[in-house]
């Protein structure tokens, strides 16, 4: 069972060997190679200062309790398993899932209707549907913009509802997490338009990324299309910048990073 209030624990079982004497959160060492020089954690938080979490409706609570889930560590958390698991793991989910718990509480899975299983499977190039699904469900994502949350919140799909937008702060997150962060230069839950290829490459490790070569290639500030922490953030409310409640494009602050709400 995955334990995630335990801050002083690896929180996703991730297997990093720590140094005696030293516990989690760990500070990250890793540097995104850019060009002809290494670009410090330091360096890309002031290209992206802020990320932004899209999350379902009222459930700031339950983030406050648990932190950032993916969908693999709330069922772990629930301890969900056999086909069950394997229908929320391992296939598009075409509309909202809501899971709960006596004592854990209510999470809602996001639904992931752009992930047409037959458009997908044209464009991965070493992955089935099923690997490709079991590893975005494994992962928490943000955006590395306002204007790509923005994009998501007034497409078609969520245009018409209301949100929790969860914003934190690049250098606190990857501080404590950088060696678990990937980016990726694609939206990697959409198939809808164009797909490009996907697979293993796709998410690349932070240390791994050049990214002044991203930004020439890719549109600039664009060039990182999501960013990406394995499993879990599990001390979320110590990185949070903001929540918004966003409805019909109006972003309404429900916390700030003083009042501890």
């Amino acid at each position: 069972m995955l334990q995630i209030v335990d801050q002083g624990a690896d929180p996703c079982g991730v297997g990093v060997e720590l140094a005696e004497g030293t516990s989690w959160p760990v500070k990250a060492t890793s540097r995104v190679y850019a060009g002809d020089r290494f670009v410090t954690p330091e360096e890309f938080s002031k290209l992206y200062p802020s990320l932004f979490h899209m999350a379902a409706e009222g459930s700031w609570q339950q983030i406050r309790r648990h932190g950032l889930l993916s969908t693999s560590a709330v069922l772990d958390l629930l301890g969900v398993s056999g086909a069950r698991r394997r229908q929320l793991e391992e296939e598009p989910r075409a509309g909202l899932v809501v899971l709960e718990d006596e004592s854990a509480g209510r999470f809602v899975l996001r639904d992931q209707k752009p992930l047409h299983p037959g458009k997908l499977s044209r464009c991965l190039v070493d992955m089935t549907v099923t690997e490709w699904l079991r590893l975005l469900n494994g992962k928490v994502f943000f955006w590395p913009t306002r204007r790509r949350c923005e994009q998501l919140l007034t497409a078609r799909a969520y245009r018409a509802g209301a949100h929790t937008v969860v914003e934190v702060d690049t250098a606190s997150l990857l501080e404590r997490h950088g060696g678990r962060v990937s980016l990726s230069p694609i939206n990697t839950g959409s198939v809808l338009y164009n797909p490009p290829a996907r697979g293993r490459f796709t998410f690349v490790p932070l240390a791994e990324v050049a990214i002044e070569d991203w930004r020439r290639r890719r549109h600039g500030h664009e060039a990182v299309a999501e960013v990406a922490v394995d499993c879990a953030v599990p001390d979320v409310t110590a990185l949070v910048r903001s929540v918004y409640r966003v409805e019909q494009g109006e972003w309404t602050r429900i916390r700030a990073r003083s009042s501890g709400v």
